[in-house]
């Protein structure tokens, strides 16, 4: 009767013309034990490969799988490591982006060979198919991520998604409506349900999803404020059911997007308006009125679709004389106008709840050029003052 191997031990066999081998390297998640096998022409050489992989063991590290390939490492990177470090509708994208695009171009190829060349190779594909140079960066910033904590676990050497060609990107402004413009679409807003809603997006640049978070909590009536601390999205529906979306609130992620709107007497009065109209639709439905605290609802009090949203403004837009815009069109026409009226660059950014600085610079640093050349004129009338007539 053979005897059992104890833990740790290793075993060196032939198989006919090759010598092969396995030994224990660990656990998996389920408490099942892992055996790594290994292969070669003569004993000596499998011993030699077994004593390698204990030691790289017993240094606390895990050994190389030259047969994990990287589709099944991002199965396991997605369904494992993933959830819990980041918000369900991030988690949604990652996947998608890893289902549609990753997996199918590098998905055969073994997680321990995968080189900077196939990576780069990837990439220039997806520039080539007409995908958006963002696009494209997040697949990138995707795989760096999943290949980071590879990385991390010891299943790869190097990151060669974080040493591949990163997409060059060139932000631009976007369409912004002219001051003109502004004010046919706030004749056409005022008369409207929910015009308070996107007077707001206009005003501060706000984002859709972080407009329709807003709670009449969030609201300081003596500070005259509104803090941002949630938004809004539609996410894929874990919890079973019909539905494969839901909406849902969540936290905003950063601490320069939850951040503190300051409002003018005017705003203020707007928005007494809209709560005195939304107390009269809530005592009009009685115990039909479903109650979300939120400052935007529909007409039964619950939230908001964002894509339904859309489709509204676009049709207000329509009856303003102006064709199809999208509600983000406002955030970029509210930091133009901020800009136009001569607010500093730092202030709008920190309005727009952009991440740093740079980001706002890059995407509208170009409508400060006429305070730069203002600024160039000062210190020539200064540096360089024209000669007095004798």
């Amino acid at each position: 009767m053979a005897q059992r191997r104890g833990n740790g031990e290793a075993s060196v066999y032939k198989d006919g013309s090759r010598w092969r081998g396995s030994v224990e390297v660990g656990r998996s998640i389920d408490g099942t034990r892992r055996r790594k096998k290994v292969s070669g022409k003569t004993r000596a050489e499998v011993v030699a490969k077994i004593r390698a992989i204990q030691r790289t063991v017993s240094a606390g590290e895990s050994p190389k799988d030259d047969r994990l390939t990287v589709a099944a490492f991002l199965d396991r990177w997605l369904a494992a490591t993933l959830p819990g470090t980041i918000a369900p509708s991030t988690l949604d994208n990652y996947a998608d982006t890893v289902r549609l695009h990753i997996r199918p171009a590098l998905g055969h190829h073994v997680l321990t060979r995968l080189k900077v060349q196939d990576v780069d190779a990837f990439l220039a594909a997806k520039r080539e198919a007409g995908y958006s140079p963002n696009s494209v960066r997040l697949m990138r910033t995707i795989l760096r991520r999943a290949l980071n904590d590879a990385e991390r676990e010891g299943l790869i050497t190097r990151n060669v998604a974080g040493l591949s060609s990163p997409p060059r990107l060139h932000r631009g402004p976007g369409r912004s409506l002219t001051i003109d413009q502004t004010r046919d679409l706030l004749r056409v807003l005022a008369e409207h349900r929910l015009g308070t809603l996107f007077i707001l997006m206009l005003a501060f640049g706000l984002r859709r999803g972080e407009a329709l978070g807003l709670a009449w909590s969030n609201v300081d009536w003596s500070r005259e404020t509104i803090h941002l601390t949630h938004g809004l999205k539609r996410v894929r529906n874990r919890a079973g059911g019909d539905r494969k979306t839901v909406l849902m609130l969540g936290e905003l992620k950063t601490a320069r997007a939850r951040r503190t709107l300051y409002l003018t007497p005017e705003l203020v009065e707007m928005l007494k308006r809209h709560r005195a109209a939304q107390a009269e639709e809530r005592s009009r439905l009685g115990e039909a009125w479903v109650e979300s605290g939120l400052i935007f609802t529909t007409e039964h009090g619950t939230m908001l679709d964002p894509d339904n949203i859309s489709h509204v403004f676009s049709r207000l837009a329509r009856r303003a004389g102006l064709g199809h815009w999208h509600p983000h069109e406002l955030r970029h026409t509210g930091a133009s106008l901020m800009l136009a009226g001569g607010t500093p660059l730092h202030v709008v950014s920190e309005v727009l709840g952009h991440a740093s600085i740079a980001i706002t610079k890059d995407v509208y640093g170009h409508l400060s050029e006429g305070d730069k050349r203002s600024a160039a004129e000062a210190m020539t009338a200064i540096l360089l003052p024209p000669a007095r007539a004798d």
